[in-house]
């Protein structure tokens, strides 16, 4: 709240706060600073470029001396806070008829206010300018060249500029309630030792007015004591210290005197200006100034506005409450943002790490290659000398037997071994054929690592920038997908180390027969159950993930059956009020006289299905029905009435089957306590039988039918059976098996 109680042009607390027209607020003392001459231009706009209710400013005479009869500038005493009229003359002038004017401010002035140069006053002036000058009180020197100049003031905030009245300065409201809120501030604000090594400092107790610090009592005993050149400081109470009595403090307590009318300061603000939006008194109102203006009682008008002000509050609230839940998203977005610079340095960190392992466990295969060339090319050039050395010492040893021979001067003898050693001289020759004498391997190693690729992809290194890519492909969980019943549950997950972002994923599943994928599911969840699928089928099941850039790949298929039998109770959700269920929904009875139905859990489309029935009771001979229905079907009758059941209802001697209310195929043979009633639902043959004790009752009860079915049973309380199922379907209406290849 401290910048709403500083004035704009000293950046102090106000003192002495006055309103301006554009309901800015600044010091009285500073409003006296900031107040500039106004060019004659200006001053002598047209009628209708004042404010409702004033006149045109009067000329006001120059300061003498002025040379050139320009106007001078305004009196110190004045911008002191004197007596002086030019610094204390407002008259608003604008462009329209708003009351107030705009312009760019100048950069050279303080705080945005405009300094208007002084302008000479115009020819034909200076008949105006000799009545001002003999209306000047007695004694004052005329100007030679008088212009009517006058004074104006421009707000530090909006620039918008004024121009002074008769009453000046005066002629502005005192805002006394920032006054007394300013008051109420300084009070409350504590000023603290300057020189405390403890911390929190101690509340100062005095202000050396000389040295400018505040000092505590102990500070102020030990580091400026009452003697010496500190004897001739003045020590002032500190800045927001309670005042003396009756001082400056009073007016923020409750003992502020009324507010007075600032033209009759005898009187007492009492009613409220509609037009001028200003309180007025009773003599304001008999004066006429305001006599024809709307008014209507000060205390209204306060709790009027009070109620406007509250009511505009509570939108600023609202803001306000907006604005700290955005500050506290904004400290856990950086609270993340470390968090998640950390987990990323780490991240590169270890990618790095990896890549300079992989780059070493490479460098030791290279290396290994290079060691075994070098090994090889060593052992092959041994062996080239090992060989040649041991031709060699045989051919020399034989050189030096011949050239012996031939020295010997016996013909007989040297004919004797004559042609023998010339043969094996020419197989002497003979061994070093061409390429005996030449190296098998060179020195060079043919060996060239290609390393340029792999730099210039370090060299390219780098993140992958703002945009964002498709997700990967997801990864399925294959120990936590899983098939029970006739549903399928299947989890997946992104690969790790993916930063792609991801919004979503879509689930995908065949129909069961091998036709063509529709999408299951939708969201952000990894984790996926479908029910109601077909019963012994096998569906194969794909996931991909999606975001703002795209949808990402598939991931692998995986193939899930479904049950081969069917697991079901009586669905209670689904039942009439009065059917009672027990032992896990798996046994049913009525509490009502009357026949009511139930349903199972399971539903029907394809395939073949058998699940019994045990009568557990059976007393005064009711007639049960049993059977398949829609799930819309009507509960409050027997099974096999409406066209949305097909049912065998049976008594104690024999049965019939029922659809639509039409009963048909009446054969012999009823149930009794302990008896066992079988359904089977073949929907590959569209049709439905019906088996007592193990027998087929009848022949197959209904033809062509399609569409959804639900196993369902109607009683009344003197039956109570039980349902089993996961059973396999009977013998005699199995398919044969195809003879495998």
């Amino acid at each position: 709240m401290e910048e709403e109680l500083k004035c704009p042009v000293c950046g102090s607390l106000f003192r002495e706060p006055i309103i301006l027209p554009c309901s800015h607020n600044v010091c009285l003392p500073c409003a006296r600073t900031i107040a500039v001459q106004t060019p004659e231009s200006e001053q002598h706009l047209p009628a209708l470029l004042h404010p409702r209710g004033t006149a045109a400013p009067a000329p006001t005479p120059t300061t003498p001396g002025a040379p050139g009869g320009s106007a001078a500038p305004l009196d110190p005493e004045c911008s002191a806070g004197g007596g002086g009229d030019h610094a204390d003359k407002l008259s608003l002038h604008s462009e329209t008829d708003s009351g107030y004017g705009s312009y760019t401010p100048s950069l050279k002035s303080p705080n945005g206010v405009r300094v208007l140069p002084l302008v000479p006053a115009p020819p034909g002036g200076a008949a105006g300018a000799a009545a001002a000058a003999a209306a000047a009180p007695r004694g004052a020197v005329p100007s030679p060249s008088p212009g009517p100049v006058g004074s104006s003031l421009t707000c530090p905030q909006c620039h918008r500029s004024a121009s002074l009245e008769q009453r000046g300065l005066r002629g502005f409201q005192r805002n006394r309630l920032l006054e007394a809120i300013v008051q109420r501030y300084r009070q409350g604000r504590t000023a603290k030792c300057q020189l405390c090594d403890r911390s929190p400092a101690e509340p100062a107790a005095v202000l050396c007015e000389q040295c400018e610090v505040l000092y505590c009592a102990a500070c102020q005993l030990r580091c400026h004591p009452a003697r010496g050149p500190f004897a001739k400081h003045r020590l002032a109470p500190p800045p927001g210290h309670p005042g003396p009595p009756g001082g400056e403090g009073k007016g923020a307590g409750g003992g502020r005197k009324p507010a007075t009318c600032a033209e009759h300061e005898l009187e007492q603000y009492s009613m409220y200006c509609l037009s001028c939006r200003s309180p007025v008194c009773y003599q304001c109102l008999e004066d006429g100034r305001h006599g024809k203006h709307d008014v209507k009682a000060l205390g209204a008008m306060w709790k009027q506005h009070k109620a406007q002000l509250s009511q505009a509050l509570n939108g600023v609230s609202d803001k306000a409450k907006e604005a700290k839940e955005f500050l506290v998203q904004l400290k856990n977005l950086l609270q993340q943002i470390q968090e998640n610079g950390l987990d990323y340095e780490a991240c590169l960190v270890a990618q790095c790490d990896a890549l300079v392992d992989a780059l070493t466990r490479q460098k030791a295969k290279l290396l290994t290659k290079v060691t075994k060339e070098r090994e090889h090319k060593l052992k092959v050039v041994w062996d080239q000398i090992n060989h040649c050395t041991l031709k060699l010492r045989q051919s020399t040893g034989l050189m030096e037997y011949c050239l012996e021979v031939i020295k010997e001067n016996d013909p007989s003898g040297f004919l004797q071994i004559s042609d023998a050693l010339i043969k094996r001289v020419q197989v002497s020759q003979e061994q070093w054929v061409k390429g005996a004498l030449e190296p098998k391997v060179s020195a060079e190693f043919d060996l060239t690592l290609d390393s340029e690729p792999l730099l210039e992809a370090i060299h390219h290194l780098d993140f992958i920038q703002m945009k964002c890519r498709v997700p990967p492909v997801p990864l399925l969980q294959l120990e936590k997908c899983c098939t029970r019943n006739n549903s399928v549950t299947l989890a997946w997950r992104m690969p790790p180390l993916s930063h792609n972002p991801v919004e979503g994923y879509i689930l995908e599943l065949d129909d069961g027969d091998g036709g063509q994928f529709r999408e299951v599911y939708v969201g952000k969840e990894t984790l996926c159950t479908i029910d109601g699928l077909h019963f012994n089928s096998t569906y194969n099941a794909r996931v991909k993930a999606f975001n703002s850039s795209g949808v990402g790949p598939y991931s692998k298929t995986v193939i899930l059956q479904t049950s081969d039998v069917a697991w079901f109770t009586f669905d209670p959700s689904s039942a009439h009020r009065d059917i009672v269920l027990s032992n896990d929904n798996q046994t049913a009875t009525c509490s009502s006289y009357d026949d009511r139905v139930v349903l199972g859990t399971a539903a029907f489309s394809k395939g073949v299905h058998y699940w019994e029935l045990h009568v557990d009771r059976y007393d005064n001979h009711p007639d049960p029905a049993f059977g398949i229905a829609r799930i819309n079907v009507v509960k409050d009758m027997m099974l096999g009435k409406d066209d949305k059941a097909w049912a065998m209802y049976v008594d104690n001697n024999r049965s019939w089957f029922m659809h639509c209310n039409s009963h048909t195929n009446r054969t012999e043979g009823g149930v009794s306590k302990g008896a066992t009633v079988g359904v089977l639902l073949d929907l590959n043959k569209h049709n439905l039988t019906f088996y007592i004790n193990g027998q087929q009752q009848g022949p197959p009860a209904f033809e062509n039918i399609e569409g959804v079915f639900m196993p369902a049973l109607s009683l009344n309380r003197n039956v109570q059976v039980t349902l089993q199922t996961g059973l396999e379907v009977p013998q005699c209406v199995k398919q044969p098996k195809l003879p495998s290849n």
